[in-house]
Formats: structure tokens, C-alpha cells, sequence
């Protein structure tokens, strides 16, 4: 093994999901309401367009593939919305990502110890990525990465819904992993608190760490025989990996 894959949400930055989901949707709809949109139908056009990422078979990159989605709800059934637009929408969209997207930090929360397994992973001259669910632009990954005290340059793959086709738990999510870093399955370990989106890893023979404390239950997936544990439990095993360098 000589890469690590990291997923985001609950594992690099601990968190209560369900929290920072209803509080990332709060945000937005107080920011478009302040810029004179409809929010409640823009939100329920963002949920149509996570649908159609998840269920994206490849033909499209998942922006694409949510824009399409969205943009036809938003038309009511008419395919797309009108250029200048769109532009403005997403403009205001990125606004919101800049400006009060980080409040939604105070429901997440960092720890130092994170940086330290990074670190040591680093040292020994283990690869890194971060294997988040790519639904969200990169600047809202990059915005939370921050968060959770992680330098995106230590990661040479950070999935975002610009340069990704599928989701997890699909399986051709990791085996485009597999095929963009020249890794076999072997070479990987998966790390994640999602038991049905990031333990799914296994199935393509990708070994897998559930990293407990805000654990994302699926009672169809049989976890017996997973490596598991705290970060603190993390860092004791990532210590003890051997040094790549030597």
C-alpha cells in the first residue's frame, strides 16, 4: 500500500452531517433571499441536480450533469435557463461560497490531530487524496478543507464536481481513481465514516479504515471485518506503517 484516500465530510473535517447540511441550506437560503432570488425553488433545483449526479453514468462531468438537471427544473421542463442568467445565478452562488459559507464551520469540528496523520503519511512518502463525494465545487471543497486545517497542495487528487463523472458509492468512482493515479487496487486504502459510500472501496479490493466518531450507518453492509477506529487509533496505525522513503 502507498496511497491514501480521504474522504471529506466526517472524516478530515468531523462533523454531525445531518447539522451541516440543515445549516449549509439555512445559509443559502438567507444569502439568495438577500439577493432577491426565490430560494426555496433554487434549493429544490440543487437537490434535483445532487439526484442527477448520483445517478450519472459518465457521459458527463457531475457539473455538467447537476447544471442540466437544474437548469431544466428551473425552466419547468424547458432544457435551459437563459445565459445571462445562469451567469448571474452562478455568480451569486460563488458569492455565497465566499462570503457566508464559512459560518457553517462552527458546526464542524477540527482537530489538530488530522494534520498530524497528514503529516506523518507525508513523511513517509505516502500519496494523498482526497476522495470526497464530488458534488460540490471545488471552491466548497477547497473552502472546507481549509476548515479542517489540511493544505490542498499535500493531496496530488482532490475529486470535485468538476473533474469527476461519478459518485460514490458507484463503483466507477474508484476505478476512475484507480485509473487517473496508475494504482491498483492494492496499492489503496480508503479512508472514510460513510459505511455504504466509502466502504463500497472493498468491493473493488481496496482496503478500508472506518474512522468512527461520526460513523454513517448502512445495516445491508457487513463492517466485521473492517479496520476501524478514533483518529487517535488512526494515528497509531499510520505510525506504524512502513517508510516509503528508506
Amino acid at each position: 500500500m502507498n496511497t491514501v484516500l480521504f474522504d471529506l465530510d466526517g472524516t478530515l473535517l468531523p462533523m454531525d452531517m445531518k447539522e451541516f447540511t440543515d445549516t449549509y441550506m439555512l445559509l443559502l437560503k438567507s444569502h439568495l433571499e438577500s439577493a432577491g432570488y426565490e430560494a426555496e425553488k433554487i434549493i429544490a433545483g440543487i437537490w434535483i441536480g445532487q439526484k442527477a449526479m448520483i445517478e450519472n453514468n459518465g457521459m458527463l462531468t457531475n457539473e455538467e450533469c447537476f447544471w442540466k438537471a437544474f437548469e431544466n427544473f428551473m425552466t419547468d421542463g424547458n432544457g435551459k435557463m437563459e445565459t445571462k442568467v445562469k451567469r448571474k445565478l452562478e455568480k451569486e452562488i460563488i458569492k455565497f461560497y465566499k462570503e457566508d459559507f464559512g459560518v457553517a464551520r462552527y458546526v464542524t469540528s477540527p482537530s489538530n490531530i488530522v494534520s498530524e496523520c497528514i503529516h506523518i503519511l507525508k513523511e513517509k512518502g505516502y500519496q494523498l487524496v482526497v476522495a470526497t463525494n464530488p458534488i460540490f465545487p471545488e471552491i466548497a471543497i477547497y473552502e472546507r478543507m481549509a476548515w479542517a486545517g489540511v493544505d490542498t497542495e499535500d493531496f496530488s487528487l482532490i475529486t470535485t464536481y468538476e473533474n469527476s463523472c461519478y459518485t460514490k458509492p458507484n463503483p466507477e468512482y474508484y476505478k476512475y481513481l484507480l485509473k487517473v493515479l496508475y494504482k491498483d487496487p492494492d496499492d489503496c486504502l480508503m479512508v472514510g465514516n460513510d459505511v455504504k459510500e466509502d466502504m463500497s472501496a472493498k468491493h473493488l479490493g481496496i482496503d478500508v479504515f472506518l474512522l468512527e466518531g461520526n460513523v454513517i450507518e448502512d445495516l445491508n453492509t457487513d463492517i466485521s471485518e473492517i479496520k476501524r477506529g478514533n483518529w487517535s487509533v488512526f494515528k497509531e496505525y499510520v505510525s506504524n506503517l512502513p517508510n516509503l522513503n528508506r
